[in-house]
This record gives structure tokens, sequence and C-alpha cells, in this order.
């Protein structure tokens, strides 16, 4: 697949003559069209293409103000299309991956536990199987985005408690309407709930949505892990646009009501510097990645980077603001939010919400081990439960 047929599939997606479609109509045209994810199989969104042609693809579909499906749906889209196509059987992509990506169905992640955190293969939900070969799990989840929208929670559960901790896993496909599950909203110093806490209480799943192979868990679990890193720091947005663009808003704003501080005028160059520069090593990334082996460890150099800078980006954009950042126009509401997650809502709001963003999708802590582990092969951390049995390994 080459760049002049990308061309022409994107001219038949952006046909200006179905303006009047929905936008689940639109995204449903464009996984039609092998769109979606190219690098995926005919079929199931893609067209078996370069992952490196879908930033052509996104820029089109972004500067014709078309429908973006990662808006609506992130964490289905980023992370957990690749796992099902990865390791899914045929029933589970054909019946699933659409839905997802038109924004039908919304997906979670079930996978952080209050015991069970950075160390996610330390998991204690289980998933013990019926006489009928269902599985029935019990256990409760934490800091679940989406949650309370999602239509399916992919889940990570234990199946072999006499395993060490990373073999003894298994991953499930979950009807969040399901009897038995329970959620909870998590509120935050913003004021909003995104997050939430889910309760699984004898949750019966059909063996038919297990992905992958009973104890695999860890295998597949890695697969959304390396996509989730891409998905969360590795967006490769046009020059000057996200936080950098909302930063720069604010120093523009405060210099045409003459309050500029040009002492924070060298701070602002050097962040949008590294806005770009981190921009343009998640392009080379993208354009260079290996879709046999999908994501590597690199993902974590974006997700930390990204992390830092957020930070860093929105505590100056408060000291341009002057006395009034330190107020939250729209207060702490203790509500679920009806804003998109893209929309900064406000220099505060930003502020606070990236205070979530070392911790997030792994933490900074956990980044820099990898990094200097696989990355630079440095010795890693002692790891003194590794191969002893997760039932046998103390716990708090």
């Amino acid at each position: 697949m080459t760049s002049p047929e990308i061309a022409g599939l994107l001219a038949r997606l952006l046909d200006p003559g179905q303006n009047a479609e929905t936008p689940s109509e639109f995204l449903g045209r464009q996984f039609d069209l092998g769109l979606a994810w190219v690098h995926f199989r005919a079929g199931d969104g893609g067209i078996g293409g370069s992952s490196a042609l879908q930033q052509t693809v996104e820029r089109a579909i972004v500067a014709a103000g078309s429908p973006v499906a990662f808006h609506g749906n992130p964490l289905g889209v980023g992370m957990v299309a690749p796992t099902i196509h990865d390791h899914g059987t045929q029933y589970q992509c054909q019946r699933l991956l659409r839905p997802l990506f038109t924004g039908e169905e919304v997906w979670c992640q079930l996978f952080s536990e209050p015991g069970a955190g950075s160390d996610l293969a330390s998991v204690a939900t289980s998933a013990v199987r019926a006489p009928d070969g269902s599985w029935v799990v019990n256990g409760a989840k934490v800091w679940t985005s989406y949650a309370h929208k999602a239509a399916w929670g992919l889940l990570l559960a234990r199946t072999d408690p006499d395993q060490p901790k990373h073999k003894g896993l298994t991953m499930f496909l979950v009807e969040m309407s399901a009897p038995g599950v329970e959620i909870r909203p998590l509120y935050q110093m913003t004021g909003d709930a995104e997050f939430n806490e889910v309760f699984l209480n004898d949750v019966v799943v059909q063996d038919r949505h297990r992905l992958g192979a009973v104890g695999d868990g860890w295998r597949v679990v890695l697969t959304t892990l390396l996509n989730e890193r891409v998905a969360i720091g590795g967006q490769v947005p046009a020059r000057g646009e996200g936080l950098i663009g909302h930063l720069m808003q604010a120093w523009q704003d405060a210099q045409s009501e003459g309050s500029t501080r040009p002492e924070l005028l060298d701070e602002l160059m050097k962040l949008w510097i590294r806005a770009e520069a981190l921009r343009l090593f998640n392009a080379h990334s993208a354009a260079t990645r290996d879709d046999a082996s999908g994501p590597g460890p690199e993902g974590w150099i974006s997700k930390l980077s990204d992390a830092e800078l957020n930070l860093e980006l929105t505590s100056l954009a408060l000291d341009v603001l002057g006395p009034a950042g330190l107020l939250k126009p729209d207060g702490y509401p203790l509500a679920r939010s009806s804003r998109s997650p893209f929309d900064y809502a406000g220099v505060q709001n930003a502020f606070l919400r990236a205070r979530a963003n070392p911790i997030e999708g792994g933490t900074s802590e956990i980044a820099r081990n990898v990094i200097g582990e696989r990355l630079l092969r440095l010795p890693g951390e002692p790891r003194v439960d590794k191969d002893v049995a997760w039932s046998q390994v103390p716990r708090g």
C-alpha cells in the first residue's frame, strides 16, 4: 500500500457529498475503507499497510474537520484494539473492532487494583473456571477511566494463584453491564470524576470472551501497555498545538492586555523547544516503528517526557496569568464531566489535571526503571518474588 493509494482512499472517505452523515457513520466508513488502523488486517479496520501511513490519514481527517475516533474512545482505539487484533479470535475481531472504532461501544481497562498499581503483575482479582466452562470473576479495580461510559472492559485476572505472579494471569473481555459489576465514581481535585472504582462480584464471563491462552495474560497485557505509552505520550499534533499552544495563547492574551512578564519569556521559549523536540521524536518513532513487533520500550521515553513537560507547561501558564491563576473559574463541581478529555477547560483546570500525568498509565519512576533496564541495559532492580508462587508472597 503506497501513499497514492492512501490518497485515493482518503478522497473517498472525505467526499464532500457525505457531509450529512453522523460521526458514527463517518467512522464506520473509515473502518470499512481500512483507514482505522492501516497496519491491521483487511477486514479488521486495516489494509495490511505500514503504520507510518496512519499519520497521513489522521492529518487529513483533522484538516477536514472530520470526527476523530481516538477522541471518543481513547482507551479502546489506542490500547484495546491492538490487543484484540494481535491476540483475539476471528469472532472477537469481527464482533468488537468496528463498534469500538465508531464509538458505539466505549472501552475501559480493568487493570490497577488497590494492592496492585505499579506492580501490575500482583493483581488479586480472581477468575475461577465453572463446570460449564465459563469463568466467575471476583475482585476490585481502581482508577478505571471511562468505566461509567464503557460497554466493555479489558480485564486482567489471576487464574492460577499457585504460579509465580507473571505466569498465573489471564486476560478477559468483560461486559460492563453484566450482573455483579458495580461502578463508583472517584473525584479528583479538579472536581471531576473521570476515574472509577469497579467491583466485580461473581461476574460470569463466557470462555469465548477470554483473550489469549489461559495463563498467558502477562504476554497479552504487554501489548496493551506498550500501546498505552504511545497513546498517552506519543501523539504527533501539528506544530504548536496541544498544551504548548494553550500556553502560547495565554502569553499572547497577556501581551494584548499589557501584563506580560518579560522575565518569563526565556522559560517559555525553552518549553516550546522541548515540546517541538518531543513532537519530532514521536513523529520519527511512528515513521520507523516495526509493525511486526509493535511499539517498543521507547514509548516510555515519550510518556515520561510528555508527563513532565505538561507539569512545567501548566505551571508556567499559571505564572503568565498572574493573580487570576489562583482562582478556578468553574469551581469544583464534584460531578461527572461532560467535556472531552482533550478539552483543557482553562489553564487552572489543566494545571490541576496535569498533576496526574506522572502517575496514570505507568508512573514516571517505573518509566525510568524501564528505560534504564530495557534501553540502556543497566542492571535490573532486585525482584525477590519473581519465581515464588503468588499465593506464597506476603501481602499487607
